[in-house]
């Protein structure tokens, strides 16, 4: 992976069908598969005011992880003491059918007292990864998004684990596309709502990077093609409510951008 100008990944619906396109100008250029899976060009253009834009990937999980930036930490350890640097990573899992695409609203469940966005540098596998060298994992790695680990802090708080919390419909807001060679190191990740900066900061700043997570995380569980790994967020994290418009700008990838509804 380099700094050369990434290729962007779409998938998008247009009449009726699911494509994957490469993104160029106004444009989609229709792919057969992702090019990490031999995709090549069909031929074939879509009008992206034409096309409906989806979630870049339909992942089987989303491996998530926390407090590993070291100025969350810090932010988390103001409000719980104890939050300290890991010697591992904390790891939990977001469902699939969490996942909306930029564009779609996240709702705010009846329940939920506070509800929070969270801006992520992601990571798609492209290439199965089982207990893999960190050197080498960024073989495995098909391409840089944007994630949103949406949380709700009261369950969070309340209930001793993160599944509720962190688990349901629409908490998983991922895309706008996939920069595929685009270096994960050194990348801008930024949260804007309502066009106001919340939260600003920069994958060097990650207590452990996508390479050491690629291995630590295949030497648990296989990681298959797909398959979405976040990587934690910055500090700043507030609170969102229906009327919100809520943006994550992950540099080099572009725009996840969604409203906030009410609703289940």
């Amino acid at each position: 992976m380099s700094r050369a100008t990434p290729m962007l990944v779409a998938r998008y619906l247009i009449d009726g069908a699911v494509h994957v396109g490469r993104v160029e100008g106004d444009e989609f250029v229709r792919l057969d598969g992702y090019p990490w899976l031999g995709g090549r060009e069909t031929g074939a253009r879509d009008r992206r005011a034409m096309a409906r834009l989806l979630a870049p990937v339909a992942p089987g999980k989303i491996v998530c992880v926390g407090l590993n930036y070291r100025s969350h930490i810090a932010e988390s350890a103001s409000v719980a003491p104890g939050a300290a640097p890991r010697e591992e990573p904390m790891l939990f899992l977001k469902p699939p059918s969490a996942v909306i695409a930029s564009g779609e609203a996240i709702r705010l469940p009846p329940g939920v007292t506070r509800m929070d966005p969270e801006a992520e540098m992601a990571v798609v596998i492209g290439r199965r990864a089982r207990r893999v060298a960190a050197a080498d994992a960024l073989a495995h790695v098909a391409g840089v998004t944007a994630f949103d680990d949406v949380s709700a802090r009261n369950y969070q708080k309340t209930d001793g684990q993160w599944a509720r919390a962190k688990g349901f419909d629409t908490f998983a807001p991922l895309g706008p596309w996939i920069a595929v060679g685009l270096d994960p190191r050194g990348l801008r990740v930024e949260c804007r709502v309502n066009g106001a900066v919340r939260q600003r900061g920069d994958t060097a700043d990650l207590l452990f990077d996508v390479p050491w997570l690629v291995s630590f995380v295949s030497s648990i569980m296989t990681l298959e093609p797909g398959d979405v790994l976040a990587t934690g967020t910055p500090a700043g994290v507030a609170p969102v409510v229906p009327g919100d418009r809520v943006e994550v700008e992950v540099e080099g990838v572009g725009v996840l951008e969604n409203p906030v509804e009410a609703g289940p």
